[in-house]
């Protein structure tokens, strides 16, 4: 019961409160007995605000039973407080005369009104804002939490559609040439390693996803006994630099994918990726067929999962953009943070 701790606090709060006005008003005996009833009242008040009402009526939004009991209360309590306790003497000393026009001092049972109504009220902002800041909190948490499943979810499609591609090829080479074949089959477990085991971290070498890209491509190129018009263009001023991994390549399996380089014909796949302080500008642009190549059977997933996962790793720290015409190209920019 987490209210309890909040309860203690308003208590030791209260009891200064009245404390103060004890030293203030009269630090007689007097003044203990007279406010003891209303000061316990005050408690009751406030703990079944903070341990029932506001919790079971307020945070449930059910504002009108939540406005019914709060005001019973505050005028039960006040009403208990005034009537069953010692009378203080509230008026002027005995044989003081009463001029017409003098302030009158407020009834008992107004006094305890008001005093239970600044309590209720403190604690019910107390607790509101409490609830808010713990509701805020919260959702930070599940965000982080939706964050990372989804990355996890992304991750997976992105290396089972990798794999299934890179068994294509070799399949296809064991036919043809067993030495590119197994030439194929290192290449690849390099490129498992990295996926297995580097792709857990957040965030890996850029040299690294730049050593995958190149490997992807040589398993492409192991292809064909001819060489395709492939071009990797690459300046990277800090070794150090990290990124989020599997990001480019999608872009790079897309261009080989749909740009017809297989068919030869001038058809080309033009890659840059340029480091500098703390940006990094990959451009990717790829020749586009004369007949639109039909889609295949499992469907591409590349692009839709980079745009998701940029959204979500680089929020408000990338630039993406796509452009299709007379060839097909990318553009995307990431600012380190």
């Amino acid at each position: 019961m987490r209210y309890i701790n909040r309860y203690i606090l308003q208590v030791i709060f209260w009891i200064g409160i009245w404390c103060l006005l004890w030293i203030l008003v009269d630090t007689n005996f007097r003044f203990i007995r007279d406010h003891a009833l209303a000061f316990g009242m005050q408690l009751i008040l406030i703990f079944g605000l903070i341990a029932y009402a506001v919790p079971q009526f307020l945070f449930q939004k059910k504002f009108l039973q939540f406005f019914i009991i709060t005001i019973s209360g505050i005028l039960l309590s006040a009403l208990i407080s005034s009537q069953f306790g010692p009378s203080p003497k509230l008026g002027p000393p005995p044989g003081t005369e009463v001029r017409p026009g003098s302030v009158r001092i407020p009834s008992r049972f107004l006094i305890h009104l008001l005093v239970m109504s600044i309590s209720s009220v403190a604690a019910i902002l107390i607790e509101t804002i409490i609830y808010a800041r713990n509701k805020e909190q919260l959702a930070t948490i599940a965000k982080a939490e939706l964050m990372e499943s989804e990355l996890k979810l992304l991750k997976m499609q992105i290396n089972p559609h990798f794999l299934f591609n890179a068994l294509n090829n070799i399949y296809s080479l064991s036919v043809t040439d067993s030495n590119k074949t197994q030439e194929s089959i290192n290449t690849l477990s390099k490129m498992l390693r990295y996926v297995i085991y580097d792709c857990e971290q957040a965030e890996v070498p850029l040299n690294k996803e730049l050593d995958y890209i190149r490997n992807y491509i040589s398993l492409f190129n192991l292809k064909s006994s001819r060489e395709f018009d492939i071009t990797f263009h690459q300046d990277i001023a800090n070794n150090n630099t990290t990124v989020a991994p599997m990001l480019f390549i999608p872009f790079v399996e897309n261009a080989l994918k749909h740009s017809s380089i297989e068919k030869g014909k001038g058809n080309f796949v033009r890659i840059s990726l340029v480091q500098k302080g703390e940006t990094i500008e990959f451009t990717l642009e790829n020749s586009l067929p004369s007949n639109k190549n039909k889609k295949d059977a499992v469907g591409g997933i590349g692009l839709p999962n980079v745009r998701k996962r940029l959204e979500l790793l680089y929020p408000e720290r990338h630039e993406l953009k796509i452009i299709k015409q007379d060839t097909f190209k990318v553009l995307l920019k990431l600012t380190q943070g």
